[in-house]
């Protein structure tokens, strides 16, 4: 006999979803979760550096003009879960570092970007780390 926390008696998950709810799964939603995360690197790529440009955002507590990833983020009302992560991670760098919040973005957007061919072409995730090791230690062809 088992436990209350055996696998007796297992009832099927059942989900509730509002109506119009994406329920896309596989490799197209992954794509589109990466394509999300890339609007949101996007938006903070380009405040980057000495010559990094000001973003004006108007939202219902008023106008603000940043060049700063950690405020520009925070005044990102972003819905999208993956999306949501990277600006997670900007605030968990802001937390804990203080800085460097825009450069930890654009570098998750960039393993984003990097393993983006790999999952258009179904290459299973083993393989990609796999693939991703033997292009560094191989010398370029000549």
């Amino acid at each position: 006999m088992m436990g209350m926390g055996g696998m007796m008696g297992m009832q099927p998950q059942i989900i509730l979803l509002k109506e119009g709810t994406d329920t896309s799964q596989g490799k197209a939603q992954l794509i589109s979760n990466i394509n999300a995360c890339m609007a949101v690197v996007d938006t903070v790529r380009t405040t980057l550096g000495p010559r990094g440009m000001d973003k004006l955002i108007h939202d219902s507590r008023g106008v603000t003009i940043s060049n700063d990833g950690a405020t520009i983020m925070k005044l990102l009302d972003i819905v999208h879960p993956a999306a949501k992560c990277l600006v997670d991670v900007s605030l968990a760098q802001d937390a804990e570092v203080g800085d460097g919040t825009t450069s930890v973005v654009i570098l998750a957007g960039e393993f984003l970007k990097e393993a983006k061919p790999y999952i258009e072409e179904g290459v299973h995730p083993r393989e990609r780390s796999w693939l991703g090791a033997q292009t560094r230690v191989r010398p370029p062809a000549p």
